[in-house]
């Protein structure tokens, strides 16, 4: 199982997007989630660092500027989505990645308490 590091980048971006009201509190992950042919059509107009902002997790030995470095996605590449941080909980739960799940959970209770 690969090894995950919390990206700080990542949940400073979140946090700046809840606070930009830049969310989506309903939506279905298995639609809203990224494809790759998604991320591919976000890199032709935004840098590695743009991308990785939006991922939780950056794997531990994958090189820098490859997709296989970010994990654990939680938006769409314009808006965040609780059901994306919903989804980062759970799975990072599951894999027994404690920091990346803690991080993502934070910022769910963050958005919540914003949203009311």
């Amino acid at each position: 199982m690969a090894r995950y590091a919390l990206n700080k980048d990542a949940v400073r971006k979140a946090r700046q997007l809840i606070d930009a009201k830049q969310y989506v509190l309903d939506s279905d992950w298995g639609v809203a989630q990224p494809r790759a042919d998604d991320e591919n059509s976000y890199l032709e107009r935004h840098s590695w660092a743009d991308l990785a902002e939006w991922h939780l997790g950056l794997t531990e030995g994958a090189a820098d500027e490859t997709k296989a470095r970010y994990a654990f996605v939680y938006g769409d590449l314009r808006r965040l989505h609780r059901s994306g941080l919903i989804a980062v909980v759970y799975r990072a739960s599951s894999w027994k990645h404690k920091e990346v799940e803690l991080a993502a959970h934070d910022l769910l209770q963050y958005l919540d308490k914003v949203t009311g």
